[in-house]
């Protein structure tokens, strides 16, 4: 085994930044590292935000987003990107064009598209543009029931069967897998269905009772890219990941940042208990 093959995976997010910490570049960074990965960072976006909502955004031009990515892919040997927040239609071309270039073993597509609290955080022509230029470069995305719906022109799903219906047509689009997150589910469970060319897989969860979910879907992405290149496969791979955010949703509370909804604890299992 060369030193290369012995070492970390490394793992890539594109996505904006949030500079709370909680969310976006920061908490994939912070969920690579918690995960044995090395993490390197391309960013599409800045934003003014914190744990009570996003009052500002600010986007580098395209062309920009492009010299990153040439910057981190002609030296670092990337295992995985995750895709996070693309804010416009011709971000969301830039990195498409990129990774057709670069052709990355495995690429997460989060479809980010709007804040916790409500802010739009993808312009509404970027979404057609998403569709088309990034599900079929993309090995898995990670919807929830808006998102999933935003996609497809349809109403969001009110149970598992409409779910499983929404993640078939998404692949129709042109993903190769679709996990879509049950989270919005007016239920105790907060189940998700996994759908790809080897079946559907329901990965069940109890609905957890913590204040601090800031950043659930940035880590739960970012922990399936990271774990991916060192998984039998997807399944096993989100397994995995969603085991990872029970636990830093668990021992969320146990952190006291900001006065709004607070963030997961990436190093749960990592710092001191006291």
């Amino acid at each position: 085994m060369n030193s290369r093959q012995a070492s970390p995976p490394i793992a890539l997010t594109i996505a904006g930044s949030d500079p709370s910490g909680g969310a976006g570049i920061q908490a994939d960074l912070k969920t690579f590292s918690a995960l044995g990965a090395y993490g390197a960072s391309v960013i599409t976006a800045l934003t003014a935000q914190n744990t009570q909502g996003v009052t500002g955004i600010h986007t580098p031009p395209a062309n920009f987003v492009t010299a990153q990515m040439d910057a981190v892919f002609q030296d670092l040997e990337v295992d995985a990107v995750k895709l996070g927040m693309l804010a416009n239609a011709e971000i969301v071309r830039a990195v498409a064009a990129a990774l057709r270039r670069y052709q990355p073993r495995f690429v997460v597509l989060d479809t980010v598209m709007i804040s916790k609290s409500g802010h739009a955080l993808l312009l509404p022509d970027a979404v057609a543009a998403l569709r088309d230029e990034l599900l079929p470069l993309a090995d898995l995305i990670t919807p929830n029931l808006p998102e999933a719906a935003a996609l497809l022109g349809v109403a969001p799903a009110t149970d598992e069967d409409e779910m499983a219906q929404q993640a078939h047509a998404l692949r129709a689009l042109g993903a190769r897998n679709v996990l879509v997150k049950g989270g919005h589910l007016a239920s105790d469970l907060s189940p998700d269905w996994l759908v790809s060319a080897d079946g559907v897989e329901r990965f069940n969860a109890a609905r957890l009772a913590v204040h601090n979910t800031h950043g659930t879907g940035c880590t739960l992405s970012a922990a399936l890219a990271a774990l991916r290149p060192r998984r039998n496969d997807w399944p096993d791979t989100v397994r995995d990941a969603k085991a990872y955010l029970n636990g830093a949703l668990a021992a969320s509370d146990t952190l006291h940042v900001g006065h709004g909804i607070g963030p997961v604890h990436h190093f749960h299992a990592l710092w001191p208990k006291d």
